[in-house]
């Protein structure tokens, strides 16, 4: 018998690796648009530093965009204010369109 609830599933190819990711049904595409900013940014830094391995790209991606968030949270503009991992000024990449407030957790 199969749950009440049914889970959607996503594969998302970052650095070459394919991952497949589990979500709630009809969040899918969210998702895919969760993982694509994401790529976006760790392929900036990949091409930016070269072959410094998944999991540290991975990493400065998660500080950058945790540093945007930390930036709109405080009511600044990233764009503005975002510099990239060699001091740089990185425009990032536009965020993904916010979920329906129902989809909200």
């Amino acid at each position: 018998m199969l749950p009440a609830w049914s889970m959607g599933q996503v594969s998302v190819t970052l650095n070459g690796r394919t991952y497949s990711l589990r979500c709630t049904d009809g969040e899918e595409a969210r998702l895919i648009e969760l993982a694509t900013y994401v790529k976006v940014r760790a392929e900036a830094l990949a091409q930016e530093f070269g072959s410094v391995g998944d999991d540290r790209v991975l990493l400065m991606a998660a500080i950058m965009i945790a540093d945007e968030l930390w930036l709109v949270r405080s009511g600044q503009d990233p764009a503005a204010v975002v510099p990239g991992m060699n001091g740089a000024r990185a425009v990032p990449p536009p965020l993904p369109s916010a979920p329906p407030a129902a989809a909200r957790r």
